[in-house]
């Protein structure tokens, strides 16, 4: 178990140093920021999904714990070329992994499940599951905020 959560640690780690597709996002054409007034998170995501509404490219901005952060990466990277319904089971994929549950079967990518140690520290649950419900705003209406108290 010890080498397991190294190896969570390690991905985790990685993508907050050195996080991908975080920048502004040329041609974003959908965006919607998640905001965590209680810690201050705060993850712009920008999104260009095309007329079949697959997600081209995907892009984050802001600041945020370490969590935050590599979970905004992760999720910049699973969604890419991705359908809405695809990114929306992913999303559910986080959610469960993030609460503790058993992940819904299906094509998540492997680095998701580094976030599953969050679950045994529950005031960080809001800091994985920021960037997804930003994610989940920009696919739904295109722009606005999310917080993580509603």
């Amino acid at each position: 178990m010890a080498a397991l959560d190294d190896l969570y640690q390690r991905v985790i780690l990685d993508h907050s140093r050195s996080p991908r597709n975080r920048g502004p996002l040329a041609g974003a054409n959908r965006s919607a920021v998640g905001d965590n007034p209680v810690c201050g998170d705060r993850i712009t995501v920008s999104l260009v999904v095309d007329a079949a509404g697959r997600i081209a490219r995907a892009g984050f901005e802001g600041a945020g714990c370490a969590i935050a952060t590599a979970s905004a990466s992760m999720m910049t990277e699973s969604v890419a070329g991705r359908t809405r319904e695809e990114a929306h089971r992913l999303a559910a994929h986080l959610e469960a992994v993030v609460s503790g549950r058993a992940p819904p079967p299906g094509d998540a990518p492997e680095d998701l499940a580094a976030l599953s140690g969050v679950a045994r520290f529950p005031v960080r649950v809001k800091c994985a599951r920021l960037a997804w419900r930003a994610l989940l705003a920009a696919l739904a209406d295109g722009t606005g905020t999310v917080s993580t108290e509603q």
